[in-house]
């Protein structure tokens, strides 16, 4: 039986949901994870939950630990794993509101501790990375926002960044260019590193803002903060149609 871990991204600081039963703070190899790991009960099912940026500071995204998250959510015995990430809009189908589920990604990020593998294994761990998103996860997403008539983008590329800073009008014509829909900071090498420990990983990405130079508004945190406290309900309700279902599912 599955058993499912949430990372939590920008303005999703609490599961609504869930019923808090524990905290658990592991060692890592990799050192702490972003801060301690709510473990809660949800239709009867154990689920584990985490902030990447931590709490009360924000970590910023070239900062988090994610080796050591994703060790500790492996630890837990974690297999399937859901990601919460906080995005620009590049397409036009990609609004501010829009909630999209990626089955691609381009990693445009720098200098982050990449992987798990230090050679001390003695074999060369070359993940197939062909589809970064666990196919029957997303199917599973997929099969909970359809069944519940909520809005989404059913495939996309996700185009992530180094961060924290913003990207240019040209950078994002550049993403345009290279193929990308929607464009953020956390998403590697988190969807590598689940991989790697043989977690299945999916992301939903809730597009707060249109992206550099698409439109003629500067970008606002403010308005960023009010899309992000709307949108994160329909996130909580996403995730409890898909914990409900693979409880009764028996998955």
């Amino acid at each position: 039986m599955s058993t499912f871990g949430i990372v939590g991204g920008t303005g999703l600081d609490q599961l609504q949901g869930l019923h808090s039963q524990q905290s658990h703070l592991p060692d890592t190899p990799f050192g702490k994870p972003s801060r301690p790991i709510q473990e809660g009960s949800w239709h009867g099912r154990t689920v584990y939950f985490l902030q990447r940026h931590g709490a009360p500071l924000a970590i910023p995204p070239h900062k988090i630990n994610y080796r050591a998250n994703m060790w500790a959510m492996k630890h837990l015995g974690v297999t399937d794993l859901v990601a919460i990430n906080a995005v620009g809009g590049i397409s036009a189908e990609a609004t501010t509101g829009a909630l999209v589920i990626p089955n691609q990604l381009i990693d445009y990020t720098w200098g982050r501790e990449h992987t798990i593998d230090d050679g001390s294994s003695g074999e060369l761990q070359h993940i197939d990375f062909t589809e970064p998103y666990d196919a029957e996860l997303r199917k599973a997403l997929l099969a909970v926002a359809t069944a519940q008539d909520i809005p989404h983008i059913a495939s996309a590329t996700h185009a992530v960044t180094q961060g924290p800073r913003l990207e240019t009008a040209a950078e994002i014509h550049r993403l345009e260019k290279d193929g990308c829909d929607i464009v953020g900071m956390t998403g590697m090498p988190e969807a590598a590193l689940a991989r790697e420990l043989k977690m299945a990983y999916a992301a939903i990405c809730m597009v707060v803002n249109p992206a550099a130079g698409r439109s003629d508004e500067p970008i606002s945190l403010d308005a960023m903060r009010d899309t992000l406290k709307q949108k994160s309900l329909v996130v909580a309700q996403l995730l409890n149609g898909l914990v409900r279902a693979a409880t009764s599912g028996g998955r």
